[in-house]
């Protein structure tokens, strides 16, 4: 078994990165390379701008090469609470944002000839206790009124041609939800950014900012640049440098594993629709096939802000007993993979994006990042340009966490009330 996400192992690293020093004048600077941040700098590339792209680690480090390569569209809650907790008018921006940067990942991979396994195979949000049917019912109606009208309710029955388990009481499809191979995405998006003209270094974290005259200036190990605009995009990654956002962001480790490819009869007898997969448990459980037919499954196995090589094998245990409490069939089958990463997760859990502290922002995507992200760096590259209706988050108030400093000492606590109430009926 290796501890080390399936995404990273099986796609071709970027090899575009400077290894000089870090130096220049640009006029714009982006941190952080996750898929925010890398089309960023492509768009603002392909615009003519001037931009560089620093990562403290390599292209896709952190939740865009950690995550369970879902791309699912609408945000996490039912229409009607976001409209309750946001408004009509910005709770349909926001859906609409997650629809739009699926369809905007699509055209990138063709634009850019991204060979990433991209596939429109919808998600289905599985109810796992009778109790729940109901509501999710409930929500597939208000979604196709509101919404979505290709969003549909299966019933138990129904389920039974998708997922093959007595956990599950019906489900949610959202037909517009896709999958992708998320390193190979993210080392084909950083690849055009470069040929477009970005200059990206890796491994060169940001040690410290301070104000020039024409804007900032960013200091790396490596040396330092000038830049007059910065965007940041480094959500749960974010460095003590701007702790601003570290005050209002909440790291939560989240990990995976990946089993031995399954064969067809396999996949056959344990999810024949080969969707994107979630449950409706508050420390929820999510899944899918690889595109070499893995089974992989990630979950909140325990609330920390840790994620090493310790932590990854308790939980992965952790997370296997709970994949063979879904699946019996698969008890017999290995784990090739095991791995966590840091999630960036808002109080209320919707994302944030914007102008603060000098910089232009993006994060907090609560663990749905990976569709919205692209998008968002568009959008952010846009406002940097001059554009003003570019951000679909903007006047989203973002108060920082009560008693957060930057290190979420309560995450077991709040963990602990989520378990209890997953034990409920």
């Amino acid at each position: 078994m290796k501890f080390a996400s399936y995404w990273h192992d099986t796609s071709i690293p970027f090899a575009g990165g400077l290894a000089d020093p870090v130096s220049g004048d640009f006029e714009v600077a982006v941190i952080g390379a996750g898929f925010t941040g890398l089309n960023a700098a492509r768009t603002l590339a392909q615009s003519g701008v001037k931009v560089a792209l620093l990562e403290a680690e390599h292209v896709g480090y952190g939740a865009s090469g950690r995550n369970g390569g879902h791309l699912n569209s609408g945000h996490f809650a039912s229409f009607g609470a976001a409209r309750q907790h946001l408004g009509e008018d910005r709770a349909r921006r926001l859906w609409r944002a997650y629809d739009d940067s699926i369809d905007m990942i699509e055209r990138i991979i063709e634009e850019e000839n991204i060979a990433c396994d991209f596939r429109r195979g919808g998600k289905l949000k599985l109810a796992s206790k009778p109790s729940h049917v109901g509501k999710l019912q409930a929500m597939a109606e208000e979604i196709r009124r509101e919404v979505d009208p290709s969003a549909e309710w299966l019933t138990r029955e129904d389920l039974r041609k998708e997922v093959v388990s007595d956990a599950f009481h019906g489900g949610i499809l959202y037909p517009k939800s896709a999958m992708m191979h998320m390193g190979r995405y993210a080392n084909g998006v950083a690849q055009a950014a470069h040929r477009h003209g970005a200059v990206i270094w890796e491994r060169n974290p940001v040690t410290a900012r301070e104000r020039v005259p024409n804007g900032w200036r960013l200091t790396t190990p490596t040396g330092s640049l000038t830049a007059r605009q910065v965007i940041l995009a480094t959500d749960a990654y974010t460095p003590s440098v701007f702790n601003y956002f570290r005050r209002r962001l909440m790291a939560i480790a989240s990990f995976i594993i990946a089993t031995r490819p399954l064969n067809p009869q396999e996949v056959a007898a344990t999810v024949p629709g080969n969707r994107n997969f979630t449950n409706s448990l508050n420390i929820a459980n999510y899944f899918r096939l690889t595109p070499d037919n893995r089974m992989l499954f990630g979950g909140r196995a325990r609330f920390s802000a840790v994620s090493n090589q310790k932590t990854d094998i308790n939980s992965g245990q952790f997370l296997r007993q709970q994949m063979v409490g879904m699946f019996p069939q698969l008890a017999n089958v290995g784990i090739d993979y095991c791995w966590g990463g840091l999630v960036g997760c808002t109080q209320d859990r919707y994302p944030r994006a914007g102008s603060a502290e000098g910089v232009i922002y993006s994060m907090g995507y609560s663990g749905h990042g990976a569709q919205l992200s692209t998008f968002m760096g568009s959008a952010l590259a846009h406002m940097a340009m001059g554009r003003k209706d570019a951000n679909p988050l903007d006047g989203f108030a973002w108060p920082a966490v009560p008693m957060h400093t930057g290190n979420p000492w309560f995450l077991p606590i709040v963990g602990t009330y989520y378990r209890m109430k997953d034990l409920l009926p």
